[in-house]
């Protein structure tokens, strides 16, 4: 999900995410490029052979090159990283496309270390599977703001002085995520200008052509729904089998975004405490209600009164709030957030600083971040959605998401304080996503997604002219390859046979 997503330090952080067969991947090898008709200054782009060459066990890597502006393609260009596992089968229909999420997550790691997560074993023998690293991410031209792990800490996990929502509150977050602003772009120069999703749409339509694919087959998760969205919008009729799951609404309001996405963590954790009450390693008991004001009131005391850890970081109600909501994406992470609540209860903070560092992409034992999702997420956030508003807009904003959330409400809001002093404007302006003309696009939905909630599913699938809408009955974040074979049956027959359901099959 690319929102950002709470106050104080999680203001400054921005919002997750998201062949293999040694039979057939080993080797290398050359693209065939579809030679389609393009603008003189696209042509050498879009032409361009990739050198196929091995890579991790059996799979094969290439670098393909972009445009730095596609408004200026002469300026300057870039690089982006692909890694594919050939169609197991041995007869590909095409290449498939895939986008983690975000944004700033890998597409190239979690197709390189875990095909098996984001693609069924049908998948796998018809289509070689191909990620990529958007434009500013992980092993394609990136952005970099901190070279010293030190550094980042400070801007992350550091405490604002003052009362949430005052102005001296405001301006400490402000100046650090201006000076955060200035160090990244000291360090990436004139790429942090460019890493919109727009642009990274463009590069998709260009690998299409690259890797030699007349119509784009692609299957993104969480903000990589973001991303497909805007790609059907900017080329309908180059899209062939497109699958968006845990959808994002690209027609919403970033408050409106915020305020849903509170809601759905708190539908989430409420969800998770009627499992945990009762049970003998649960810190809480008596109801849902109750234990819901008693983590109210710990986030509160611990935004009044952090816990120091041993390495000097504070344990404030922002970062609590990371380390419960990163085991509310998967149920099957639920034991994790039953042993945080009781450990932080008992004044200990170690594993609460695991579950922060996890979803920060840092490792907690020697303090390093293993990539740049979280310097890339919060860069292609700031070009995308800006900081609109005043700071009167932003309090009457954080009043309606604490009134949608009071449990979590008051860690969501403020997220304006990190884009307001960025140093480019907004890259887009906000368009209405609706791909007239496209194929058939299918969007997965999970009833209690708390990232990305059900109803942004319903939007998008109602917005998007060609969409159609499959329901995951269930908790978590994304609904394909989850052991739900309705969901995975529908979703692999479009991908497969073109069909899509006649109507949604409540999975």
């Amino acid at each position: 999900m690319k929102r950002l997503l709470t106050a104080a330090s999680l203001a400054t952080v921005a919002t997750l995410l998201l062949g293999g067969c040694t039979l057939f991947g080993g080797g290398g090898g050359t693209s065939t490029p579809t030679g389609e008709d393009v603008a003189a200054e696209l042509e050498p782009f879009y032409s361009q052979v990739l050198e196929w060459s091995s890579c991790a066990e059996g799979m094969q890597c290439a670098t393909a090159k972009a445009p730095l502006d596609w408004a200026d393609p002469s300026r300057d260009d870039i690089d982006l990283a692909l890694v594919r596992q050939l169609a197991t089968g041995g007869n590909a229909k095409g290449s498939l496309l895939i986008n983690p999420g975000g944004p700033g997550a890998s597409g190239v790691s979690i197709v390189r270390d875990s095909v098996d997560f984001v693609t069924t074993e049908r998948l796998q023998a018809e289509f070689d599977i191909v990620g990529f690293d958007p434009r500013g991410v992980g092993e394609s031209s990136a952005v970099s703001c901190y070279t010293d792990p030190a550094d980042f800490d400070e801007f992350i996990y550091s405490t604002a002085p003052g009362e949430v929502g005052t102005d001296e509150w405001i301006d400490a977050l402000e100046t650090s995520s201006e000076q955060f602003g200035k160090d990244c772009l000291a360090e990436t120069g004139d790429l942090l200008e460019f890493i919109d999703t727009e642009s990274a749409a463009r590069d998709m339509d260009l690998l299409r052509a690259v890797l030699g694919d007349k119509k784009l087959n692609y299957l993104g998760f969480s903000y990589g729904t973001e991303l497909g969205a805007t790609y059907a919008s900017l080329y309908p009729e180059k899209t062939g089998r497109l699958v968006l799951d845990g959808a994002v609404d690209p027609n919403a309001t970033d408050a409106e975004q915020t305020v849903v996405q509170a809601a759905g963590f708190e539908s989430a954790l409420r969800a998770f405490l009627a499992d945990c009450i009762g049970g003998d390693e649960c810190v809480y008991s008596g109801t849902v209600d109750a234990a819901m004001v008693d983590i109210a009131e710990l986030l509160e005391r611990l935004s009044e009164s952090p816990l120091r850890a041993d390495d000097g970081r504070e344990l404030s109600g922002s970062v609590m709030t990371t380390a419960i909501i990163y085991p509310l994406y998967s149920e099957d992470s639920w034991p994790y957030l039953r042993q945080l609540l009781a450990l932080v209860n008992q004044g200990d903070t170690e594993f609460a600083f695991i579950l922060a560092d996890a979803y920060n992409g840092r490792d907690s034992e020697t303090g390093d971040y293993l990539d740049n999702s979280l310097e890339s997420r919060i860069a292609i956030t700031c070009l995308d959605s800006g900081s609109n508003g005043s700071r009167e807009d932003w309090a009457a904003e954080a009043a309606v998401i604490e009134k949608a959330a009071p449990t979590f409400g008051k860690q969501f809001g403020y997220g304006g304080t990190t884009c307001a002093r960025w140093p480019f404007p907004q890259k887009t302006d906000r368009v209405e996503i609706a791909a007239p003309g496209s194929a058939d696009i299918i969007v997965v939905g999970t009833t209690n997604d708390p990232a990305t909630p059900y109803v942004w599913a319903e939007a998008l699938a109602k917005a998007l002219v060609n969409g159609h809408l499959v329901t995951r009955e269930g908790e978590g974040h994304t609904g394909y390859n989850k052991d739900n074979d309705c969901v995975d049956d529908a979703v692999d027959d479009y991908f497969l046979e073109g069909t899509v359901p006649a109507k949604d099959p409540l999975c």
